[in-house]
C-alpha cells in the first residue's frame, strides 16, 4: 500500500452502507454481496477517509509490520 501502510476491512462488522466506497478518492473499494472489498489495493493511498466515514468502524489504515 502507502508510506508503510495498509487497508483493512472486517467484513463481519461491515453492514454494506457505502460510505466509504462513495469518499474513496482513488476508487478501490467495491460493494460485494453487500460487504466492502479492496479491488485495487495497489491503487490505495491509505488517506483514511473511508476509516473516517464508516459508522461500523469496519474499515482502517494500519501500520505495515515491519
Amino acid at each position: 500500500m502507502a508510506n508503510g501502510k495498509r487497508l483493512v476491512v472486517e467484513p463481519a462488522w461491515c453492514k454494506g452502507c457505502g460510505y466509504c466506497v462513495e469518499f474513496c478518492p482513488k476508487k478501490v473499494l467495491v460493494l460485494e454481496h453487500e460487504k466492502i472489498v479492496v479491488k485495487s489495493p495497489e491503487a490505495c493511498i491509505c488517506c483514511g477517509l473511508c476509516e473516517q466515514r464508516c459508522p461500523d468502524y469496519a474499515i482502517w489504515v494500519e501500520k505495515e509490520a515491519m
